[in-house]
């Protein structure tokens, strides 16, 4: 691959980037701009969000013909990065999850009509969305196979019973994507459905505090209790559900990297600020061995997961699930981010770990990164069971056609 972005996905990291510094690393100063779940709150995202769509930076991620800008993965990749150098980057231009992920299926599978009515109010930003899989024991979490919450044709409408939680994003969200169970075929038993905050027979019983900070509408537990879905609002065919959520966490989990890799940056950044100008018994902390080890090492694996993701970006761009690249890139990433961050903590000392910085509000949000869409040992299973089925091909080079 040629890691050289071309001028459109350029053009748009630049924007992002000027944008991110001149907009929002000022804004995170003023304690006005949080919410109380430590995000940024309404009034000013809004503002923001105004200022990303008059910038034309807004859902970078979706086709244009559907409201977005459409750029590829890769360019996703480069420029999801740059908003991430914030803290309130991503929900400014309309690419933080779970949005992000649930535009990007809705773009791949809806139908006009599910387009029209579910998609296009959460691409123009009036309303936000959720996406409702993982159960409490002995439900479904990283094993689809288990889900418990069922849905029962009756008529031309399917009745919903089960039991959710940790749905992030669920207490402010109006669209939701449901996966429930419609028959116990190991392969094509669970289906995806579409349903609106306003639609009778469920509940939330009650946002479930975390560490935090958290994404708005938190992580919530549902219960349904007869909610009816008119079949129109079936996401693709009855038994796609395992073939819905596969689509969207592919390039989601993606998504997650290039984010937390802005993250990563961030945390450096904030760190070699400190120690360049920090002095003590006669030489600046940057002129000590030991704090240069610390910050190459960092650096160096934050560059790692750079290319990890952009690999897997670019496989994504050629059509391929590149679930392998994936996983490995989910995995490495995670790591790294908790490692600058808390590599950036100690090197700014209790400065770090005051409230003077962000670094003690990305510790604890780095900490979910080892456990959302897939535990990184999940992944690890997935790609040693390629290991052990491709054995020496397991490191291959993809050849140009000819």
């Amino acid at each position: 691959m040629d890691f050289n972005l071309d001028p459109k996905n350029e053009a748009f990291r630049q924007k992002i980037s000027r944008f991110v510094e001149q907009e929002l690393i000022p804004l995170e100063q003023n304690p006005a701009a949080y919410d109380e779940h430590e995000n940024i709150n309404t009034a000013y995202l809004e503002q923001m969000r105004d200022k990303a769509r008059s910038q034309g930076l807004w859902c970078l991620q979706i086709p244009e013909e559907l409201g977005g800008q459409g750029l590829d993965v890769s360019g996703m990749a480069a420029c999801y990065e740059e908003m991430n150098r914030s803290i309130f980057g991503p929900v400014v231009f309309n690419s933080a999850a779970p949005d992000d992920g649930n535009m990007m299926v809705l773009a791949k599978v809806g139908t006009d009509a599910q387009k029209e009515r579910w998609l296009k109010p959460i691409v123009d930003g009036r309303v936000s969305s959720s996406f409702v899989m993982t159960e409490p024991p002995p439900g479904c979490g990283s094993d689809p196979g288990m889900m418990q919450t069922t849905a029962t044709r009756k008529g031309d409408k399917w009745v919903i019973h089960g039991h959710k939680h940790f749905i992030t994003g669920a207490a402010a969200a109006d669209h939701f994507i449901l996966i429930a169970r419609t028959s116990d075929d190991a392969r094509k038993g669970l289906t995806a459905f579409l349903f609106h905050r306003d639609d009778p027979g469920w509940e939330i019983v009650r946002r479930i505090p975390i560490m935090g900070p958290e994404e708005h509408g938190g992580h919530c537990e549902l219960a349904f209790n007869g909610l009816e879905i008119p079949d129109e609002n079936r996401l693709m065919e009855v038994g796609d559900g395992l073939k819905v959520t596969q689509i969207r966490l592919g390039t989601a989990r993606l998504t997650h990297c290039m984010r937390w890799l802005g993250l990563a940056r961030r945390s450096l950044e904030i760190a070699t600020d400190y120690v360049d100008n920090r002095e003590s018994f006669g030489q600046t902390l940057a002129e000590r061995e030991g704090v240069q080890w610390l910050l190459g090492q960092a650096a160096m694996d934050i560059q790692v997961g750079r290319l990890l993701t952009m690999h897997a970006a670019w496989m994504l761009d050629q059509g391929d699930f590149a679930r392998k690249q994936v996983s490995m890139a989910k995995v490495a990433v995670a790591d790294t981010l908790h490692k600058a961050v808390d590599t950036a903590i100690q090197l700014c000392g209790a400065r770090g770990y005051s409230k003077d910085t962000p670094l003690e509000w990305i510790y604890r949000y780095a900490r979910q990164a080892r456990l959302v869409d897939g535990a990184s040992e999940v992944h690890k299973m997935v790609f040693s069971k390629n290991l052990l089925a491709e054995r020496t091909n397991f490191w291959h080079w993809g050849v140009k056609a000819s």
